[in-house]
């Protein structure tokens, strides 16, 4: 029975094997140097890893003490002094507002001060500013010289921002309700030479009334067209065409004012004999 504690990679186990066998082939000659190759790729993989480890240290490294190395320059920085100033160049005179045409009066800021200190700038009486305007100092006027006007352009009249009244206001509580362009019989006239009996309501035998509420607009034209109690067989979707079709009304009055009012009608569906 085979020793179980024989090493298979021990050479006493490799002449074992390989007895009675060609041991110049190969298999032998790997089996043989496996322990010292393992070993040697074992120690060159360990160095390769610690290298690339300490790589960047030792660029770093590197590095430093070649800028530590750098001789430092000196460079002395001088100052120059400003250009001296021409004397042929000139400074502008500040500029003179046209002359007025109209004379004008220095008109100086009152200061309080001591009486026995008061000796000029006395304020212009009511006479010097009838036929001259006041300003910063005294100044003739020149007959052909520009018009100046002193007083700062106003802004005009002001006029108050109008807010548009959006609100749909009940025909019950208005002040001038909403009408028809020909009064209300008109409008029944446009609404019997308009309206179309759906099939499907004639058919069923679906009589009644189709009750809608709108608005007129300002301008007299109907939006927001609903129905507020239906009757069915299309009847309904028939008195929303209707309305939508329908020419334009006198709008509401209130406050002397065209406003938007929300108006109720009903709208007759019968089958004649």
């Amino acid at each position: 029975m085979l020793n179980s504690n024989v090493n298979i990679y021990g050479k006493e186990w490799l002449e074992v094997v390989f007895d009675s066998k060609n041991k110049s082939y190969g298999a032998y000659e790997l089996r043989q140097r496996n322990g010292a190759n393992t070993a040697r790729a074992l120690l060159i993989a360990s160095a390769a890893f610690i290298l690339l480890f300490l790589m960047p240290k030792i660029v770093n490294l590197l590095n430093t003490s070649s800028v530590e190395q750098m001789p430092k320059a000196d460079i002395p920085v001088t100052m120059q002094d400003p250009p001296p100033i021409n004397p042929e160049v000139l400074i502008p005179l500040p500029i003179q507002p046209p002359a007025a045409k109209e004379d004008q009066t220095k008109f100086a800021q009152p200061i309080v001060r001591e009486d026995k200190l008061v000796e000029d700038d006395q304020p212009p009486s009511i006479e010097d500013l009838k036929n001259s305007n006041p300003g910063q100092q005294t100044i003739a006027g020149v007959p052909d010289g520009d018009l100046v006007i002193v007083s700062p352009p106003g802004d005009g009249p002001k006029q108050a921002a109008v807010i548009e009244d959006n609100t749909a206001y009940d025909a019950i509580t208005i002040e001038v309700q909403p009408s028809f362009r020909g009064g209300i019989n008109k409008f029944y006239d446009y609404l019997r030479s308009s309206v179309r009996y759906p099939a499907i309501a004639m058919e069923q035998g679906i009589q009644g009334k189709v009750f809608v509420s709108f608005i007129v607009e300002r301008d007299g034209t109907l939006t927001d067209i609903q129905v507020l109690r239906k009757l069915g067989g299309g009847t309904d979707e028939e008195a929303i065409r209707v309305l939508k079709a329908s020419p334009a009304w006198n709008p509401g009055i209130q406050n002397g004012k065209k406003v938007r009012v929300k108006f109720n009608i009903p709208i007759s569906f019968f089958l004649t004999q």
